[in-house]
This record gives structure tokens, sequence and C-alpha cells, in this order.
């Protein structure tokens, strides 16, 4: 049986969980899995047993039988087990029947109480946990729910990126908004792997998606996968069959992560990027001075501190440069939008000074 915690420990190759979004069978479940233990790459059998719909009308989970059919495919494939759990009662079934990794869902994740419950019964044991991301991207929720763990004595504590509820409607179900995966694991300190199934919400994006999540050096991938899609009972347009998820990992390019000797090799780039990082702050530094001035002068002048006419064109000057250097617009906007705010502070904090 793979050794999940020793992953923990060395992480040496990406972690992948794979299996049903929910357990409809036990013809279902066995199925799915013995196709998914022929593959060497998949490492865990996931299956979800209490499905936290949005109407209470949908198929909510086979709950404890489901949880029998899990154990079973477990012993007749030699798979971990992963399932995920929301109350205390579903922390003591699970590890009833021996189920190998737990998780909690996103919208468990948003209730700090929840948590908490969770924390409270999870003392004492060793399985490895994985918390995902609340599904609203805030970072010190996402965190504090890993403290809880952490604090409780969970010793093997990672996290699931499943992306963020948007409020228009985009490509995907769930944004993945890299940058906060990226802020979190830097904070966290604990591996994360990608849920790239409720990323994207459908097939055609789970390569490419998995394939970023890969780039960005996460720790793994969660992918559902169900014998036939099509008559799934959740999320069928996301799950992929055996086939196909075999096809998909065969084309994933898995880079190296660092190593003594490739990291000799950047040295020298890095010490240049680290050059022209000091070089930045020093114009930072000369630009913020000149802001002040500004500032002194508007408050001498009895002028406003924000001039929007001035800034659109500033703006549209800087883009057209930019497209000019090939670079990309929507960093060029956030930079030049990030700089003017702390311009428009550094000016308010000037224009409020009390004259000596």
């Amino acid at each position: 049986m793979f050794d999940l915690i020793s992953w923990f420990d060395h992480r040496d190759a990406p972690l992948i969980i794979s299996g049903p979004c929910s357990v409809e069978s036990e013809e279902q479940l066995m199925e799915t899995a013995k196709a998914l233990a022929a593959m060497p790459e998949v490492n865990v059998l996931r299956g979800g047993i209490w499905k936290p719909r949005t109407r209470p009308q949908s198929f909510e989970g086979m709950g404890e039988t489901g949880l029998a059919g899990l154990k079973m495919a477990k012993e007749e494939t030699g798979l971990p087990t992963a399932t995920e759990i929301a109350t205390p009662q579903h922390v003591e079934l699970a590890l009833k029947y021996d189920v190998d990794v737990l998780w909690v869902g996103a919208r468990t994740v948003v209730n700090p109480f929840s948590v908490q419950l969770l924390a409270d019964v999870l003392k004492g044991t060793d399985v490895p946990l994985f918390v995902k991301n609340p599904i609203s991207p805030d970072v010190q929720l996402w965190l504090g729910a890993v403290e809880r763990f952490r604090k409780a004595g969970v010793r093997h504590v990672a996290a699931i990126h499943r992306g963020f509820q948007y409020y228009r409607e985009t490509a995907f179900r769930n944004l993945p908004m890299w940058e906060i995966s990226i802020a979190f694991a830097r904070l966290a300190n604990v591996p994360v792997i990608t849920d790239v199934s409720h990323i994207c919400g459908n097939r055609e994006l789970l390569l490419p998606t998995a394939q970023k999540a890969i780039d960005l050096a996460c720790d793994g991938l969660m992918i559902e996968c169900h014998h036939c899609p099509s008559q799934a009972l959740t999320d069928a347009r996301q799950q992929i069959t055996p086939r196909q998820l075999c096809q998909l990992l065969e084309a994933l390019v898995v880079r190296t992560k660092e190593t003594p000797s490739a990291i000799s090799g950047l040295m020298t780039l890095r010490g240049e990027l680290d050059d022209i990082d000091d070089e930045l702050l020093q114009l930072l530094t000369r630009r913020m001075n000149v802001s002040t001035q500004i500032g002194q002068y508007k408050k001498k002048h009895n002028m406003t501190v924000v001039q929007m006419d001035r800034w659109k064109k500033s703006l549209a000057d800087h883009l057209a440069m930019a497209e000019k250097l090939g670079l990309d617009p929507d960093m060029v906007t956030a930079v030049f939008e990030s700089i003017h705010q702390a311009s428009i502070r550094k000016q308010t904090d000037v224009l409020n000074e009390a004259d000596d």
C-alpha cells in the first residue's frame, strides 16, 4: 500500500488522488477502483460519502453503506482511501471503516465553529488530513482552519486548492486564482494539492489546468474519475473515465524540483533578479519622494489629491509603452494601480498634516 506518511516527509513525486465524486453503488465503486489500481501514478482512492448539496432534493451520498463499499474497495485493490468529513459523526464513522485520508470541504472550512468541532474530535488521531480552501478567496480563513487542526495535534496536515467562486460566469466552475494558493502555501508551510475537477467543472479544461498546477510546483492533484461519467449522480460534467485519466496522466509533464546541481545553474540569473529588484526599490523610493512633494504643492494651492484625467492619460501612456515592450497589460495595470493608490495615501497624509 502507498506510504502516505512517507510522502508527507519527502514529496518526491506528485500525489494523485482519484475516484468518483460520490460513491453510488458497489458496482460503480469497484469497477472504477480496479481500473485506478492498475495505474501506477494513482496513489489514493477517493469517494464522496456525504455530499453537501446546494439543493436538498439532490443525491446526498450513501452514508455508512458507502463507507463499507470504500473499505471493500481498499481490501480488493490495496489503494488507500479518502473521503470528505463535515461533522464529528462523519469522523467517527470514517475511522470505524479504516478510511486512510480525510479532507474538510470548502463549505465546512468557511465556518470556524465547524472546523473546531472537527479538530476536537480528531485529537489523538494520526490520520492524514487535507483542508480545502474556503469558497471565498480568504487566505486567513484557510490558514486559520489549518492552524486549528495543528493546535489539536493533527500531525499530518495538507491543503487542497479547489478554486474560488466568482460572481460572474467564467470558463471555470471555480476560478483558480493561483496567486491565492501560492500565498497560502508560503504562509502555511504545508503540502498543497490541486483539485482540478472542482476548479474546471468540465472535462475539457482538466489537462491544461493540471499542467498549470504542476508547473506551479503544487504537490499533487485530485481528479474525479467515474467508470461511466454520463450516469454519475453528482458532478457528471467534470468526471472522466479511467481511460481518460490514464491519458491525462501520461500527457502531464512533471518537472523536477530544485536540486543542488540545478540551483547552482540558477544562481547567476537569480543574482541578476535580486539586483533588478534592488533598483526597483530605489526607483519606488524616488517616486514616493516626488509624490510627497506633489502633495505639498497641492496642499499649498488647495488642490484635490486625485486628478482623474491625469491618471487616465498616464495609465493609457503606460499601457501603450507596455504593448511596444511586449509586457502583459494586466500586470502593468495592476502595478501602476498599486503605485497610484500608494501615492494617493501619501498625498492624503500630507494634506491632513497639521501646519507648523
